[in-house]
């Protein structure tokens, strides 16, 4: 019988070797010093015996002790006629026929059908929720997974305090459930219910300035920012476009016509997965212009400076905002949105459905007519140039405003000249 002393003290010789226990139980030693526990066994196949052989795990993982019982377990199924071997062959192969239909399998196949029409942005996001938020559910059977246990899960990502990411995580399991139906993999849609017991997250509104002499202040403190020409060009540009920040930072050189004075934003990288034009007025061409000795070999507008393969970071600019001492408070460049917005239709009088096309909001006519990527881009072209005009003025302070700019963090870089 083995020892755990003689055991440890096996060394490796030129050829394999066994170390008999009892019962059939051995320690087989490799050249390379690997140690393998086997259990030599003989079955009744047609009046014949047969020798098998069954592996029954790795030391020192397993150690002495837990191989004697499990080579224990397995003389017993000899011994009522079974054949260890087969039974072990038999789990393995329900194991993994349970796992290709299990949500984290399931989730897999989804993942990999849907990602490709992603932008990064929201590739990174579904990534984290899925593969991090929903791992604890991976291994479960699909056909088992519960509302309760979806709500546990969300649960424990509300208690971090992360409400609205518990919100989005739902929506992703929902996601992969109704890929798992269309499959024929499941029958139910859990999070269908669970959603309904989910805390609803504090609806928050980006900061927008509204005062047409706070906006001439914050353009001017814009002006001021110091720091890599990329993102200044991006802070600068921001104001101007309209488009929402993912947007603006994934531009590419390809997707720019600088001579009609045209952006063509595509589809896999809009929030509503259409197209969008986006007319630039000469005061934008100029700035972008101003990129191309620095980017223009890149393929992105706004490259990341130590890796030009990558667009700048989606807190590039706002962390630009706040280096020129607008506070998130103030302004986000997401509110920027809000602001153009607010004073095309109140200060410049252009109608909200142009104003809504150009945010590529949903809009439809009397007629139903949903959103068409050149319709009213002539007028549109008109209104994103007086709109630049419009802020320019603002920044000089040429227009008669009068506002309480005691708000913004009055230090030197904000003053502006």
């Amino acid at each position: 019988m083995l020892t755990q002393l003689v055991i440890k003290n096996a060394k490796a010789k030129d050829k394999t070797y066994r170390l008999h226990d009892r019962g059939g139980l051995y320690l087989e030693v490799s050249p390379t010093g690997g140690k393998y526990w086997r259990y030599k066994y003989r079955i009744q196949r047609f009046n014949t015996l047969k020798e098998k052989r069954l592996a029954i795990g790795v030391y020192p993982e397993i150690d002495l002790k837990e191989a004697r019982e499990r080579h224990r377990l397995a003389h017993l199924v000899v011994s009522s006629g079974g054949d260890p071997s087969a039974e072990k062959q038999q789990r393995k192969a329900e194991e993994k026929e349970q796992f290709a239909s299990s949500f984290g399998e399931i989730g897999k196949q989804w993942f990999e059908t849907q990602s490709s029409t992603w932008s990064d942005t929201h590739r990174t996001r579904q990534t984290r929720l899925f593969f991090t938020d929903l791992l604890a559910l991976h291994q479960h059977p699909i056909t088992e997974m519960t509302a309760p246990l979806l709500l546990k899960v969300l649960r424990e990502i509300e208690s971090r305090g992360a409400i609205e990411t518990a919100r989005r995580t739902c929506q992703v399991a929902s996601q992969v459930f109704d890929f798992g139906i269309a499959m024929g993999e499941t029958n139910a849609n859990p999070a269908t219910a669970v959603r309904k017991a989910l805390k609803k997250p504090i609806q928050k509104h980006h900061a927008a300035i509204l005062d047409p002499a706070e906006l001439g202040l914050a353009l001017r403190a814009m002006d001021s920012f110091k720091g890599y020409e990329a993102i200044k060009v991006a802070l600068l540009v921001t104001p101007y476009l309209l488009v929402r920040p993912g947007e603006l930072r994934h531009m590419e050189w390809e997707e720019l016509d600088l001579i009609a004075g045209r952006w063509l934003v595509p589809a896999h990288k809009t929030k509503r997965r259409r197209d969008l034009f986006v007319p630039l007025a000469p005061q934008v061409v100029a700035l972008i212009e101003s990129l191309k000795l620095l980017t223009g070999g890149n393929k992105y507008v706004f490259p990341l400076k130590t890796n030009s393969d990558k667009p700048i970071t989606e807190n590039a600019v706002r962390d630009a905002l706040r280096q020129v001492g607008i506070s998130k408070d103030i302004a986000t460049p997401h509110g920027f949105r809000a602001t153009a917005r607010t004073l095309m239709a109140e200060r410049l009088g252009f109608r909200d459905d142009l104003i809504n096309h150009q945010l590529s909001h949903v809009v439809r006519d009397s007629t139903g007519e949903a959103y068409n990527r050149t319709r009213f881009l002539p007028e549109r072209t008109k209104m994103m140039t007086r709109w630049a005009d419009f802020l320019d003025e603002l920044r000089r302070g040429e227009r008669n405003t009068t506002s309480n700019v005691s708000i913004f963090h009055r230090d030197s870089a904000v003053q502006g000249p």
